[in-house]
């Protein structure tokens, strides 16, 4: 109760000073403009000049209404389609009558027969040619601002959409200004009626042609399943069948703030793609959110379809959210399969200075390598069942799919890819993570990396795309591969152990990975610090056939230890040639010449080795390495052979028998080699 009288008490007080004192200064000011103000007593009290004004006005306006009421809007066709030809330089005409209707509160137009004709470049075919077109728009949303149409209705639209190989447009109206992306913004339709629509598109830089129905009607019962907006077409895409069908509800009703759905399929290009979803804001076709579904028989096939540049894949199958907001589009939470492997991630496009810039993280649980292999241009062997059996041409080892470098060009991004585990494999690789980023037709690729067993090979490359035939670099680096991943066992045995470190760094021009091999310039190394080897092998890489076979023939399985072995090559045009070729064991120092040709994919090395210890029946002929770098054969140098049996012959026909196995005896004097210098030379 006392706060209640408290509050009475300060109200009171507030009203006796501030209230009551304002009150009297507004009746103050209100009196003065009753007696004072002119302009307030020429309308209380209009003499002549204000009656005649006024009546002037009313006047002017009861004749403007008149004049609009019996004013042919038909005599403004020309000076109409007179202005909107200059504007957009095309021809432009309204060839039948046009009718306005202003005095409602849903204002309207209807236009018969209108022709909008195509640019300079493309006057054989006019742009639009429509048979009546009716609008009408909400007078009270104009007034605040708004745009809203409550009937779009368009009877027998004809367009054609000419796009050519240098990017002009037909349908684009201000071709000097840069397009952002953002998508086309329509103002809310309650009610649209397409009838009789057809749909042309020839867009030659893709090899696309489209000739589509176009229609759009409300439903005429509950249970109209031809109701709503319907596209269906067919064409070509790259030489190939294409159909299209897009489907949305009807019109009727529409807010902006309720969701429009639709449902898309498009099949071309070795493609099929399939999305359900809804336009967020309606008639702002620069948002929306769907459900993508896409598959198909090589994601580089894509690239026609979204003009987004994709690597060459066995055949894929994914799903995922696609959502836009204005230029940026999202690939979101998408998985399936690619070949033989899994494929997740997330894949962002946007338009960023005026060029198409694509971001993307991307993730394979279990990799199979065939899979990956594709990527460097390999033809995949797809089973009936999908799976990838096989990779590349048989008896090739480099893959001569050329780059498609227009497609390198047209766009830039950012890639990561990592595969957490990679399928059973020749060369036990057990883990892959890649990176690579394209800029202004530059790619570089950072990390290359593959992880083994045991040992990794790491490395960056670099693709220049700007030019027509690609320049490129590469440096790989591998440390710690066994040599017994590669080397196969005998009679239950290694041949070879050890860890081996290598360095390729080669750069040269050339479209695919072959041309780029057959071309290329730079060093190729391999070195192998230590290790084992199997001791008839070692033997025999003095040609001691003495002991040599006698293991082999025993199954003798014991080992020598490899000190080092190096092997550094420098390459020209091509060409690998060896500039050190050292085995050195605790038993026999080989040293090794010739060269690899990278472009024919052949060896031709030869093997000269001396033996650390006195030995009997040792043959003097050179090891041979022939053939191709797929399925090497290894022999001897049968000249040499023949020769040490002749010399043999000649000491028996001049000294006592036992003087001819002389020829065979091998007194070992070779030394062990320098292996620090010459692993320091080969790095």
């Amino acid at each position: 109760m006392a706060r209640t009288l408290k509050d009475r008490l300060n109200w009171r007080a507030f009203h006796e000073k501030a209230l009551v004192p304002a009150g009297a200064w507004a009746r103050s000011g209100r009196d003065w403009v009753r007696e004072s103000d002119p302009v307030y007593t020429s309308f209380r009290r209009p003499g002549p000049p204000e009656k005649w004004a006024a009546g002037l006005a009313l006047g002017l306006i009861a004749a403007l209404v008149v004049f609009l009421l019996l004013f042919d809007w038909n005599w403004l066709r020309g000076p109409i389609g007179r202005w909107a030809s200059a504007k957009y330089d095309r021809e432009v005409a309204i060839n039948g009558d046009l009718d306005v209707r202003l005095f409602s509160w849903t204002p309207s137009v209807v236009v018969h027969d209108l022709k909008f004709g195509g640019p300079a470049w493309a006057r054989e075919r006019d742009t639009a040619d429509v048979g009546r077109i009716e609008a009408s728009v909400r007078l009270r949303k104009l007034f605040a601002g708004q745009v809203e149409m409550p009937l779009l209705s368009i009877t027998r639209p004809t367009v054609v959409l000419i796009a050519t190989q240098d990017g002009r447009r037909s349908w684009d109206l201000n071709p000097g200004k840069p397009d952002t992306g953002q998508g086309m913004k329509l103002p809310p339709i309650n009610q649209l009626i397409i009838t009789d629509g057809r749909l042309s598109l020839d867009e030659q830089r893709r090899g696309l042609t489209l000739e589509a129905s176009v229609t759009a009607r409300e439903a005429r019962s509950a249970d109209d399943g031809e109701s709503g907006f319907r596209l269906s077409g067919t064409g070509t895409l790259n030489r190939t069948p294409l159909r299209v069908e897009i489907r949305g509800g009807p019109f009727i009703n529409i807010r902006r703030d309720r969701p429009y759905g639709f449902h898309a399929e498009l099949d071309g290009a070795r493609s099929r793609l399939r999305a359900d979803g809804s336009i967020t804001r309606p008639f702002d076709l620069g948002r929306f959110t769907s459900t993508l579904s896409l598959s198909g028989q090589d994601l580089a096939d894509l690239y026609l379809i979204t003009g987004v540049t994709t690597p060459n894949t066995p055949p894929y199958q994914l799903s995922g959210t696609l959502s836009r907001s204005g230029s940026l589009f999202r690939f979101d939470d998408f998985s399936g399969r690619v070949g033989s492997s899994d494929l997740s991630g997330d894949v962002r496009v946007n338009k960023v200075r005026g060029r198409r810039w694509v971001e993307a993280t991307l993730a394979s649980r279990a990799l199979d390598i065939d899979d990956l292999m594709a990527v460097l241009g390999t033809a995949p062997k797809v089973t009936p069942a999908g799976t990838v059996s096989t990779s590349g041409a048989p008896g090739r080892l480099l893959p001569d799919a050329p780059l498609n470098v227009e497609r390198l060009r047209v766009m830039d991004g950012r890639v990561r890819y990592r595969a957490a585990s990679v399928k059973r494999n020749d060369l036990e690789i057990r883990r892959v993570d890649l990176g690579a980023e394209l800029q202004s037709g530059v790619l570089n690729l950072d990390p290359v990396a593959f992880a083994f067993n045991r040992g990794e090979l790491h490395g960056v490359a670099r693709i220049d795309a700007r030019r027509d035939t690609p320049y490129s670099s590469l440096d790989f680096r591998l440390s710690g591969y066994p040599l017994e991943s590669v080397i196969p066992a005998r009679d239950g045995a290694s041949t070879v152990t050890g860890r081996a470190l290598g360095r390729a760094k080669l750069e040269g021009a050339g479209a695919s990975v072959h041309a780029f091999a057959d071309n290329a310039k730079g060093s190729l190394s391999l070195v192998v610090p230590q290790g084992q080897m199997r001791a008839a092998f070692a033997e025999l890489l003095g040609i001691n056939v003495g002991a040599g076979l006698r293991k082999l023939l025993s199954h003798d399985t014991s080992a020598s230890a490899i000190r080092c072995a190096v092997a550094d090559f420098t390459v020209n045009g091509g060409v690998a040639r060896a500039r050190t070729f050292v085995i050195d064991t605790d038993v026999v120092l080989a040293q090794g010449s010739g060269e690899i040709d990278l472009g024919a994919e052949t060896l031709n090395l030869k093997i000269d080795g001396e033996s650390k210890k006195p030995r009997l029946l040792r043959v003097w002929a050179p090891i041979l390495v022939r053939g191709s770098l797929t399925s090497p054969s290894i022999g001897v140098e049968v000249g040499a052979v023949a020769a040490q049996g002749g010399l043999a012959a000649l000491i028996g026909a001049v000294a006592a028998p036992l003087a001819a196995l002389f020829a065979f005896v091998e007194p070992g004097l070779a030394e062990d080699a320098d292996c620090g210098r010459l692993i320091a030379s080969a790095r």
